[in-house]
């Protein structure tokens, strides 16, 4: 397929999209990979933002925070998530880790069908991490990994997965499988130099089907979201 045919998903995130050429490649399960305090959430809600701005309707799940806390962590950025929940553009859902049992029965049965009848342009994950603690081997880890990615591209959903790393690999899931079953992989990372402030840094690992910058590029998180300094420089 030509490049240029490909249609583009906007993450709202214009330094971001400017690294991938216009976007992600819709229909696509990305990964957005990063330790805690790197503003894997805080780009997950952005990319739901500007989709519920262009009209696009969103499931963002959560296994981690409570629905009233998404939308205060929202509103802190000036994302007023509330009317489009009120109006049925934007679904909430918590999911228990702690009922492995129900939490899995959910992913397989409930939520395929409502995905499908809800007929979701965006969907986000929060955190993929939690959902592979449900399995007890790795093979469940693998196959519930792609069930859940096959699912969501059979409705052609742009689907957002977040994930932690390892301490030792930045660039590595915990778990070692998101990055190998999604089709996009981009990383959140700090680094703090001595006696210098934090740098914070994003890198698209890879991207499916389309052209992509693979540079590193500084970004910081402001009172309005994630801003990624294409013409800067990681030092």
């Amino acid at each position: 397929m030509d490049e240029e045919s490909i249609e583009r998903i906007s993450t709202g995130i214009e330094g971001l999209d400017e690294m991938l050429n216009g976007g992600v490649p819709k229909g696509h399960v990305f990964a957005v990979l990063g330790t805690f305090g790197t503003g894997k959430t805080t780009l997950a809600l952005q990319y739901l933002w500007e989709g519920a701005n262009r009209g696009d309707k969103c499931i963002f799940i959560s296994l981690e925070e409570e629905k009233d806390e998404i939308i205060r962590t929202g509103r802190a950025y000036g994302w007023d998530f509330e009317p489009f929940i009120d109006k049925g553009q934007i679904v909430v859902e918590k999911l228990s880790p702690a009922d492995a049992d129900a939490t899995i029965n959910r992913l397989k049965s409930d939520l395929p069908r409502f995905i499908s009848e809800f007929g979701a342009h965006r969907i986000v994950i929060d955190s993929v991490s939690l959902l592979n603690m449900l399995s007890d081997t790795a093979r469940e880890k693998r196959e519930r990994l792609f069930e859940l990615c096959q699912m969501v591209k059979q409705d052609k959903a742009t689907t957002l997965l977040t994930a932690e790393v390892k301490d030792e690999n930045p660039t590595s899931s915990r778990d070692g499988l998101v990055e190998y079953t999604a089709d996009g992989v981009i990383v959140l990372r700090y680094d703090q130099p001595q006696n210098q402030d934090v740098q914070m840094s994003i890198q698209v690992i890879k991207m499916r089907r389309i052209a992509h910058s693979r540079k590193i590029k500084p970004y910081e998180i402001t009172d309005r979201g994630l801003n990624v300094q294409t013409a800067g420089a990681v030092f």
